[in-house]
């Protein structure tokens, strides 16, 4: 299956962070397809390249040099020769470190409606950082119910029926100095065999909802630090409600690991109860202390046991 991106919805997302500034060719549109199945003769971006039909050609020092060498009619035939193999992906030609392409490729590109962008990062930092975008375009997904944020450098889902006060929660926790990614429909992308990153879609980034104040503006209320636009999930945690007589039933010595399946990625799993009275803000920050202790392989449950063991070993010999 294709996976495509238009350059212009590439220039959107990342033209920030990437330093990209339109050259020529804003208007053509140029669709960047990305393929799990796709052939390694053909690979999406790379510098400029006569055998490996780069589809994103990143033109840096070394291929200006090379370029500058020859004369127009030799820039024309190469640039042909590659743009006949490779016509089914249209290329796109993004300049590194602010250099100045050639007139004659200029011309040529506006001739055959390539897009040509500039950035003022190097080519290694662009190919590095646009193979790592365009991998992720066709990695498995999912969407869960809930909010992600970043609590205490960790990355959490809160997770619970509607209406149990997950939002609400984020909002104390958001007030308590952690910080959100997203609200109600997460976005989890498997990045590896065990790592799953969460992202929010475009048009809830830095929004969230609560009960009775209707949409919030997280970045506007709390600044520009309180949002993020990726994390690593490490931990959910989900919301239930106990009745007071079930809260007595639970076992207070549970020793056991629980965990979710996301993609079939095994992510740790804490239930905390939802009763009247509890400052579950707190409670989240302290099931997040005790996942990195555990993290370090310390257990709180079995040091206790431990230690109750031996007392009672002690004082019956």
């Amino acid at each position: 299956m294709d996976h495509s991106i238009t350059i212009q919805e590439l220039y959107t997302l990342h033209h920030k962070q990437l330093e990209l500034e339109w050259v020529s060719g804003e208007n053509y549109i140029v669709n960047i397809i990305q393929d799990k199945d796709e052939n390694r003769d053909n690979p999406v971006i790379g510098y400029f390249n006569t055998i490996h039909l780069n589809q994103i050609q990143v033109i840096g020092q070394k291929e200006l040099e090379y370029f500058n060498s020859l004369d127009k009619a030799a820039v024309i035939s190469i640039l042909n020769t590659v743009n006949a193999v490779n016509d089914l992906r249209k290329p796109v030609y993004i300049i590194a470190k602010n250099s100045k392409l050639p007139e004659s490729i200029l011309q040529y590109a506006a001739e055959q409606t390539i897009p040509v962008l500039g950035s003022a990062l190097s080519g290694r930092k662009l190919i590095d950082f646009l193979r790592y975008y365009l991998s992720r375009l066709i990695s498995d997904q999912t969407i869960k119910h809930g909010v992600f944020m970043e609590v205490m450098g960790i990355g959490v889902l809160i997770a619970g029926p509607s209406g149990i006060g997950k939002s609400e929660l984020a909002l104390e926790l958001l007030s308590r100095g952690h910080r959100l990614v997203a609200d109600d429909a997460p976005e989890f992308t498997r990045a590896g065999p065990d790592v799953l990153y969460g992202t929010c879609p475009n048009t809830l980034h830095g929004f969230i909802e609560v009960r009775g104040l209707s949409i919030l503006n997280v970045r506007a209320m709390f600044g520009e630090t309180a949002v993020l636009q990726t994390k690593r999930l490490r931990l959910v945690i989900n919301m239930e409600l106990f009745s007071e007589t079930e809260l007595h039933k639970l076992n207070r010595l549970d020793t056991s690991e629980h965990y979710e399946s996301i993609l079939d990625v095994e992510i740790p799993l804490v239930n905390i109860p939802v009763a009247p009275g509890r400052n579950m803000a707190v409670i989240v920050e302290a099931a997040v202390r005790n996942h990195v202790l555990r993290l370090n392989g310390y257990n709180a449950t079995e040091d206790f046991i431990k230690r109750q063991k031996k007392i009672i070993d002690t004082r019956t010999v």
